[in-house]
């Protein structure tokens, strides 16, 4: 296997990163250089900017608005947008529902909810986890209940990510309680700025940021037609959606961005007459978390591979769930070592207390922890290997 770029390639590689160097605006690209939080303005604008060319949704189809690269380009585009530290576009729209309405909506609902995902004009956030369902998936409990062309939805979701900047929210709902758990479950979607007894409360992670919400529903009416698949059937079309996420969530943008900072971070940082970077220990401990990412990655371009074919993400998914966030908490560990006592600076340190590219590294390194946990725990991966995979007995 020749793994060497072709010019024609390296020519793709050229045009993409002369253009995005056009492209982010001037505060947007102070704040890739210094490793900043990007704002959800910014995110929104660089989606926009995206969209107007053409690149925002380098894995869908073309012809529902995707640019039609082959797996090559796919993989020079996040690179480069890796090298640039672009602001990371949400992945609830574009990277897991949007995919999922290619796969199974309807031919009204891809027309309704398409191109204003791909424009960035609504916002999506996920609705699975529950108080009592999070690895236990199956045991949501958010009533669905029908009333006329309507469903009347009660309860409560959970760990719903950036829940407060969202238009539409995606469900797991509780449309019956006979049989098994997995067969009540239906997928719905809910339009949340105009739909009465729909409530969104954000709160603080460790990391000290507004990424999650608890999102309340009191008798919220949602019309049948915004479900996907038949009622009962939401549990299939959740595992699939699953894939998309643990694909996503096991992806290597984050962890290259974060070897790249933790160079940066060992190359000012003063050991004895030298630098921390000229430490020949820690330049081997790089050299080995870099060439675990690049196997990670080209696990990650043949899920992407089997996605553009058409192929649902299977238990593969799990594997690069865990390895990809395993190596996203060793990125940042590895940024904290470096940084030696200025790990314990936060996201306001004062600039002659802390240089601002290294303020959000411990916010980071926080936030992390969880990556292990959401889109299902690790744990819960390694069963799904064993069994759809291993074919191993069960316990």
């Amino acid at each position: 296997m020749d793994l060497a770029y072709t010019e024609e390639q390296n020519q793709f590689r050229e045009e993409v990163r002369s253009w995005i160097a056009d492209a982010m605006p001037a505060a947007m690209k102070k704040n890739a250089e210094e490793g900043a939080n990007f704002a959800h303005s910014e995110v929104m604008e660089w989606h926009r900017i995206l969209f107007e060319k053409g690149w925002v949704a380098p894995n869908w189809p073309q012809e529902v608005g995707g640019p039609g690269w082959d797996m090559a380009q796919r993989a020079i585009f996040q690179e480069e947008c890796v090298l640039a530290n672009t602001p990371g576009l949400s992945g609830f729209g574009l990277a897991m529902v949007g995919p999922l309405l290619i796969q199974y909506g309807s031919d009204e609902q891809k027309e309704r909810f398409l191109p204003k995902i791909l424009a960035g004009e609504e916002v999506w956030c996920q609705g699975y986890s529950e108080p009592n369902a999070g690895s236990d998936l199956a045991n949501v409990q958010l009533r669905a209940d029908k009333d006329g062309d309507d469903y009347i939805l009660n309860g409560q979701k959970t760990w719903t990510t950036y829940a407060q900047y969202a238009d539409w929210i995606f469900l797991l709902c509780r449309t019956s309680g006979e049989g098994k758990k997995q067969e009540g479950i239906t997928f719905l979607l809910a339009d949340i700025n105009n739909t009465e007894g729909i409530e969104v409360k954000p709160f603080l992670t460790t990391g000290g940021t507004l990424a999650f919400s608890e999102t309340w529903f009191k008798d919220a009416r949602v019309p049948q037609i915004n479900r996907i698949g038949p009622e009962g059937g939401g549990w299939s079309i959740a595992k699939a959606l699953l894939g998309h996420e643990r694909t996503g969530i096991g992806g290597t943008a984050e962890s290259a961005r974060g070897l790249r900072q933790a160079k940066r971070i060992a190359q000012c940082t003063p050991v004895g007459h030298g630098k921390l970077f000229d430490d020949s220990a820690f330049r081997r401990r790089i050299a080995h978390k870099e060439m675990r990412l690049r196997v990670i990655e080209i696990l990650n371009f043949r899920q992407l591979a089997a996605a553009q074919l058409g192929h649902a993400p299977g238990a593969e998914s799990s594997v690069l769930k865990i390895v990809g966030t395993e190596m996203q908490q060793e990125a940042t560990e590895l940024c904290m070592d470096a940084m030696g006592h200025n790990a314990m600076g936060w996201l306001d340190s004062p600039e002659e207390a802390l240089p601002s590219y290294q303020r959000a590294v411990a916010s980071q390194w926080n936030y992390l922890r969880a990556a292990t946990i959401y889109g299902g725990s690790n744990e819960i991966q390694k069963n799904i290997i064993s069994k759809q995979m291993l074919r191993l007995p069960g316990a």
